[in-house]
């Protein structure tokens, strides 16, 4: 098959898709299919070829945050595909892949990328309204499928009132490498020395709201932690990292809690002895699956799709009003404890999710489209 997939953004500030989508693109290609990844930048044009895989980032036009790109859209009128497959809503590149499906006759097929949950729909509804209507006026409905990266996130398409076919294809995860978990763990606390040789429970995410950033700081504040440290990375949105840095200074928590922008560095994984995200919501919540394949335990709330963590002692995943009691049972969990949990956790995702898994779902659901109604 010839697979165009279509993602706004490439940069690491846009989240998950900017690693998730390259990922699974790659994965297509590796099963033997014809595959290009479009996206646009803040820059210049660039295009890579890796065998079956030819990535193609155009230059993005004013106004920046709705992702237009003329570029994108004349080289869509050149591609011949099957499948035109466009990751996110709400931004014009929906528009374009719309229009090129139409225009080849091609299946097209919409990954929401946690847009469709409960909280997220309701966050600045009215602007999402006014995207529906005129940013990419009727390509929800005229999307052929769906794929959603949980069965969570096939259920908020379905309560939305979506029925077209849906496809569930969970994002996959890779082992870091050991050296580069060393590397990586030597250069962060080189950078922040305050945590020496601490337990460290990690939030890396995107400083978002969403993401109950705020809500996490002071409940950690709200009880003696001991010797633990609270370590805030991730890359700035709704809050910066002075306004997060003001925060920990009004409340005399430098021994505390730290804060770093996480843009470009590696992932800090390697000093967490628990990993926590207390999510309003989250579709798959791929740094989930990335600090258990690192090894370490995770704290999550059930508005993640990760329940499953709960069996077998894996980790936590519980309601927001647990989440408090439930970090003072995992903070008196020993080391070598929290070390097991990890391992227990490494050990399941690496079993259940890899890329291949899910391009070859995706590709079986490609399929169905394509061929013929009875």
């Amino acid at each position: 098959m010839k697979l165009t997939h279509i993602v706004p953004s490439l940069e690491s500030r846009h989240g998950g898709p900017s690693s998730s989508v390259p990922a699974l693109a790659a994965a297509c290609a590796q099963n033997g299919h014809e595959v290009s990844l479009l996206a646009t930048v803040a820059g210049a044009a660039e295009t890579r070829v890796d065998g079956r895989l030819t990535t193609r980032i155009f230059p993005r036009d004013w106004p920046q945050f709705l992702c237009p790109s003329a570029a994108l859209n004349a080289a869509l009128t050149t591609e011949t595909s099957d499948i035109v497959h466009h990751h996110a809503l709400w931004l014009r590149t929906l528009h374009y892949a719309h229009g090129a499906a139409k225009a080849r006759g091609a299946k097209l097929v919409i990954s929401p990328r946690g847009m469709m949950s409960a909280w997220a729909w309701k966050h600045h509804h009215w602007r999402k309204q006014i995207a529906r209507a005129l940013i990419h006026p009727g390509a929800l409905a005229a999307a052929s499928g769906w794929h959603a990266t949980s069965a969570e996130e096939a259920d908020d398409i379905r309560r939305l009132g979506f029925t077209q076919p849906v496809c569930v294809a969970p994002n996959g995860v890779r082992p870091p490498a050991a050296d580069q978990l060393i590397a990586a763990g030597a250069g962060w606390r080189e950078r922040c020395p305050v945590i020496g040789q601490r337990p460290v429970a990690l939030f890396y995410s995107r400083f978002h709201r969403k993401k109950r950033l705020r809500e996490l700081f002071h409940l950690w504040l709200a009880a003696p932690r001991g010797d633990w440290v609270l370590m805030l990375v991730g890359v700035p949105e709704e809050y910066s990292v002075p306004e997060i840095q003001r925060w920990i200074t009004a409340a005399g928590a430098e021994q505390r809690v730290v804060v770093y922008d996480g843009t470009n560095l590696p992932p800090p994984y390697a000093v967490a002895s628990l990993f926590l995200l207390p999510s309003h919501s989250e579709n798959f919540g791929l740094v989930i699956a990335e600090a258990m394949a690192a090894g370490v335990p995770a704290l999550v709330t059930d508005s993640t799709p990760w329940t499953r963590l709960n069996s077998e002692n894996r980790g936590w995943c519980v309601p927001w009003a647990d989440f408090h009691r439930t970090l003072q049972v995992a903070m008196a969990d020993s080391p070598a404890r929290l070390f097991e949990r990890g391992q227990r956790a490494r050990a399941w995702v690496l079993q259940e999710f890899s890329w291949e898994k899910s391009a070859r779902k995706l590709a079986d659901f490609y399929e169905q489209l394509l061929r013929p109604a009875p």
